[in-house]
C-alpha cells in the first residue's frame, strides 16, 4: 500500500486515512447509492432503496454493515456510531495499522500514509465531471477528495443525505453592488421609466 507500488488502496481505506470514520462511511453510503441500494431519506438521512441481491463482490464488508444499519432512515453520524459499522471501521484500522499506515498511540497517520495520500492526490485530481467515470473511480475520488468530489459527482444526493453540509449564503456583498434608483421614482426598475406597452 505504499506509494512505490502499483496497488491502489481500497476506497474505504483511503477515506479512513484521509478523513477518519465518517469519510469511510460516506464512501460506503455512496457505494450503496451508486448501485441503487440506498437513497436520501428525509433531509439529512439515508434510507434503503433496493436489495443488494446478487451484488456479490461489489460490496465491501463496510458497505454491508452500513446497509444492514439502514433499517430506518438514519444520519451519517448515526451510521458511524452503529456497532456493526464501528466493528468494520476497527477492522479497517487494524489492516491499515498492520500495513504501517496508521499508528495506534496516538492514533494518527504515519509518514508513509501521508506520502501515499500525497502521491494519490497528484495522480488523481478532483474529477471535473461524473460523465464516463466508473463506480470504482467515483468511489476512489470521493475517498481521496471528500466534499470536493461529492460536489462534482453527486451534489444533490450528498446534500439531501447529509453527506455534505448546507452552505449558508450571506447577503453582505450583494447589497453593496446592487443597482440603486434605476429608472427614477426611488425604486428598482427596468428600462427608462417610460410607460408600458
Amino acid at each position: 500500500m505504499d506509494s512505490g507500488t502499483t496497488v491502489r488502496p481500497a476506497p474505504h481505506e483511503v477515506a479512513l486515512l484521509r478523513g477518519g470514520p465518517r469519510a469511510a462511511v460516506t464512501v460506503a453510503v455512496l457505494a450503496l447509492h451508486l448501485r441503487g441500494f440506498a437513497d436520501a431519506g428525509r433531509p439529512g438521512t439515508v434510507r434503503v432503496s433496493g436489495e443488494p441481491q446478487g451484488a456479490g463482490q461489489a460490496l465491501s464488508d463496510l458497505d454491508r454493515a452500513v446497509y444492514a444499519s439502514l433499517q430506518q432512515p438514519v444520519s451519517i453520524g448515526e451510521l458511524v456510531r452503529h456497532p456493526a459499522v464501528r466493528r468494520e471501521i476497527a477492522a479497517l484500522r487494524d489492516r491499515l495499522t498492520a500495513a504501517g499506515l496508521l499508528r495506534t498511540l496516538p492514533p494518527q497517520r504515519t509518514r508513509a500514509a501521508r506520502r501515499t495520500l500525497d502521491a494519490l492526490r497528484a495522480e488523481h485530481p478532483v474529477p471535473a465531471r461524473r460523465k464516463d467515470l466508473s463506480t470504482a473511480d467515483a468511489l476512489f475520488a470521493v475517498a481521496l477528495h471528500g466534499d470536493a468530489a461529492l460536489a462534482v459527482l453527486v451534489p444533490r444526493f450528498a446534500l439531501r443525505a447529509g453527506l455534505t453540509a448546507r452552505v449558508e449564503v450571506a447577503d453582505r456583498g450583494l447589497r453593496r453592488h446592487s443597482p440603486r434608483n434605476l429608472g427614477g421614482g426611488g425604486g428598482y426598475g427596468c428600462g427608462d421609466g417610460g410607460g408600458s406597452d
